[in-house]
């Protein structure tokens, strides 16, 4: 398995998984919504704010994350990890968990503070993000499953309370994400 960063020439292929991997597991509607969020997410979110990584078997992506830009009111340099697709015929191989340690990596050695995510804590606990209580740091639109909000340090310190908002970039700027 190879991991990559994602280069823009990939956009329609990154897109087809998630379409077709959230189809799979949530129904068609929901593919082609996550796909079109991909699409947008691509497109309208500026090179500084987003970071994709790959998964590759040969010359085939099968996996897929993304991390954008996410303002706290702390100012220290944040990311949301969001979303994330791996090829359902290779689920359960490890690869959701290496591409996101991969990422981080990739975030680390950029220099950013804080990521956050929302998700499930089983899953995304395997890879060093823990809960955060919404008091400490509020997510940008209310959130339907509080306990999916989930954050970590990339330096090993703690996560410091913030008062204020926190702001997504635009693809992610729809409540119903949330």
């Amino acid at each position: 398995m190879e991991f990559s960063l994602f280069e823009s020439t990939a956009t329609d292929e990154v897109v087809e998984l998630f379409t077709r991997v959230f189809s799979a597991s949530e129904g068609a509607a929901e593919g082609q919504s996550i796909g079109f969020l991909v699409s947008s997410l691509i497109t309208t979110t500026p090179a500084d704010s987003l970071i994709g990584c790959v998964a590759k078997d040969g010359t085939r992506i099968v996996g897929a994350i993304f991390f954008s830009r996410l303002k706290v009111p702390s100012g220290q340099r944040a990311f949301l990890l969001s979303p994330v697709a791996v090829a359902t015929e290779v689920h359960g191989t490890g690869i959701g968990q290496a591409l996101i340690t991969f990422g981080l990596d990739q975030l680390r050695s950029q220099g950013t503070d804080l990521v956050f995510t929302y998700g499930d804590p089983a899953f995304y606990s395997k890879t060093g993000f823990a809960q955060i209580d919404e008091s400490i740091v509020a997510a940008p639109y209310p959130l339907s499953q509080p306990i999916g909000w989930l954050g970590q340090s990339l330096d090993g310190s703690p996560i410091p309370a913030m008062r204020g908002v926190t702001e997504c970039v635009e693809a992610f700027a729809n409540p119903d994400h949330w």
